[in-house]
């Protein structure tokens, strides 16, 4: 089991950054590939990144690639998400996830923290 607290949202101006921290708890942190998605109001939850065991590789989403970087630190049992260049659309709830899998669909996923709402002024 493990538990996943997302933290570091707020309300920004376009082009402005945010860095989003997610604590994980429970045991083998490090053998979770991590992610990140997000659900904006009326959409259905879009992948954002993925991050290894390691840290050693990411993926990203079209719609972020460039802007956003996803990094991991085990000894901590952290996850971040560095988001520069936000932009209006960027506005959603983001969530913190943890699986098993290498996929980015959400059922790739088992373990869900609970959101940090990210809201981008034009």
């Amino acid at each position: 089991q493990v538990q996943l607290v997302e933290s570091g949202g707020g309300l920004v101006q376009a082009g402005a950054s945010l860095r989003l921290s997610c604590a994980a708890s429970g045991r083998a942190f490090s053998t979770y590939v991590m992610g990140w998605f997000r659900q904006a109001p009326g959409k259905e939850r879009e992948f954002v990144a993925r991050v290894s065991r390691s840290g050693g590789s990411t993926y990203y989403g079209d719609s972020v690639k460039g802007r956003f970087t996803i990094s991991r630190a085990n000894a901590e049992n952290m996850v971040y998400l560095q988001m520069n260049n936000l932009k209006s659309e960027d506005t959603a709830v983001y969530y913190c996830a943890a699986g098993r899998t290498t996929g980015i669909g959400t059922n790739n996923f088992d373990y869900w923290g609970q959101g940090t709402q990210v809201t981008v002024s034009s």
